[in-house]
């Protein structure tokens, strides 16, 4: 396809090197962040990353450059990437481009530019807001912010896609909001089984996804989340609606903008990342916050690169990270889910100011329960509980029933778990830990407390044990 009728500008390929391309323009030289486009009709896409000298531009393919050639005619599109916006881009899958990649027609949409700049201080909303995901366990121990940033934190099969998929599940439902699922350096399996589970899951109508997939190369990576971000800006600022967004993983992020760096030529800082990240990364993450007409409440998967919580990566990440969510392979084993360790798990939503004296008084009395029981473990595996005072063994009961009352049934597995799946606001979830710390549960069996919503259906579970014979 020619499009040097509608756009005049037109350069020519200089150099080659790997996803770095030079391209020489003799007439007006494209902006920075501009988009060009070469190869057979228009397929491989470049974006503008330096200006040489008057005449010579260097941009980052977004694409795979084979088949570009030196000499290759480049055609400069007038603008930046653009991202597609609108009510239909809704239960619909897209590549960093806005194209459809569900295999269904394209959608008609707008397009606007991935390259925005944060919402300004005075149309920043200056309230500190809880935002309950309706699932016990985080809304009673580390409440999210409405607005803020919380890092997941999860190897594989621990229920980290779960755990998503529920809050995708309850944003649609008590909210009336829209979730944005960004995959940054995914593999096609995992977008593939995400797609397939959200459709079954009856959530992917309220649903929108983007992926920047791990074979795609830097540039399609490092842009994905700004495309992601412009459509959540959208649902935000021009539908008034609180939108959740899921990143998984914004390591990976940081990963394509160090490999991007390195092609550069830019001088690497301490362990080879680039010199950019930090301001890479707030750039992405600012555009992240509450507004006074909506807000984009983000939980992004995080990567640790070797467990080391000191490699620049993830410092940088934990400065704009309001809450931790510690997914444990143990709990997990325990069949304890969600497998949150509410031990390593914090937010700093979890103030007196922000939530008020009783639900911070509750959280800090469940954490010390649990970690009373932590400490007393070994001493029961050695000697055995007999052997523990009674004021300790107190403890072990209510800490077991309090481990047991956290869990939760979910609405995406009951097809697997044959449990009706529960959302739990955080009034029953407070007023169940209290009565459990007050010991008015110790007529209970334990198992009764196992997999329910409010506290209340524990005395049901615990006649229809019995009533089975």
């Amino acid at each position: 396809m020619d499009t040097s009728a509608c756009t005049p500008n037109s350069g020519e390929v200089v150099s080659i090197r790997g996803s770095v391309v030079d391209v020489r323009f003799d007439t007006n030289l494209p902006p920075v962040r501009a988009l060009l486009r070469a190869g057979r009709e228009g397929r491989i896409a470049i974006e503008v990353m330096a200006h040489l000298d008057a005449h010579q531009v260097r941009g980052i393919a977004l694409t795979p450059t084979q088949g570009l050639a030196r000499g290759a005619t480049v055609e400069d599109t007038g603008g930046p990437l653009m991202a597609p916006v609108g009510k239909n881009i809704r239960s619909r899958m897209f590549d960093v481009f806005g194209q459809a990649i569900d295999r269904l027609p394209p959608p008609q949409v707008e397009w606007r530019s991935v390259h925005r700049a944060p919402p300004s201080l005075a149309h920043r909303s200056a309230r500190s807001e809880v935002f309950e995901t309706g699932i016990k366990l985080i809304d009673v121990l580390m409440p999210l912010e409405r607005g803020g940033k919380a890092g997941l934190f999860g190897g594989a099969g621990v229920g980290k896609t779960v755990l998503l998929t529920e809050m995708i599940h309850n944003m649609v439902g008590q909210h009336a909001g829209v979730s944005i699922f960004c995959g940054i350096g995914e593999r096609c399996r995992e977008g593939e089984e995400l797609y397939r589970e959200m459709k079954t899951a009856g959530v992917l109508d309220n649903m929108v996804m983007v992926f920047g997939q791990m074979n795609e190369p830097p540039g399609a990576r490092f842009r994905v989340g700004h495309a992601a971000l412009t459509m959540a800006e959208y649902f935000r600022d021009d539908e008034h609606r609180d939108v959740l967004l899921l990143v998984d993983n914004i390591f990976r992020f940081i990963q394509a903008g160090m490999e991007i760096s390195g092609m550069m030529g830019q001088m690497p800082s301490r362990l080879g990342y680039q010199p950019t990240m930090g301001t890479e990364l707030s750039a992405l993450e600012e555009r992240i916050a509450n507004t006074d007409s909506g807000a984009i409440t983000s939980i992004q998967a995080v990567y640790v690169p070797a467990d080391d919580f000191t490699d620049p990566a993830a410092v940088h990440t934990f400065s704009h990270l309001s809450a931790s969510i510690v997914l444990s392979r143990k709990r997990a084993s325990e069949g304890l889910y969600p497998a949150i360790d509410p031990l390593q798990s914090n937010s700093r939503m979890a103030a007196p100011s922000i939530i008020g004296e009783r639900h911070y008084g509750v959280a800090q009395a469940v954490r010390r329960t649990l970690a009373q029981y932590a400490d007393l473990k070994d001493i029961i595996a050695m000697l055995g509980l007999e052997q523990l005072s009674v004021q300790d063994r107190k403890v072990v009961a209510r800490a077991r029933r309090l481990e047991r009352f956290l869990t939760q049934p979910f609405f995406t597995t009951e097809q697997f778990s044959g449990l009706k799946g529960r959302l739990v606001s955080l009034d029953d979830a407070l007023d169940g830990c209290e009565r459990i710390l007050a010991d008015e549960f110790s007529d209970v069996p334990e198992s009764a407390l196992y997999m329910i919503g409010a506290v209340d259906e524990a005395r049901a579970a615990a006649k229809a044990a019995m009533a089975t014979p």
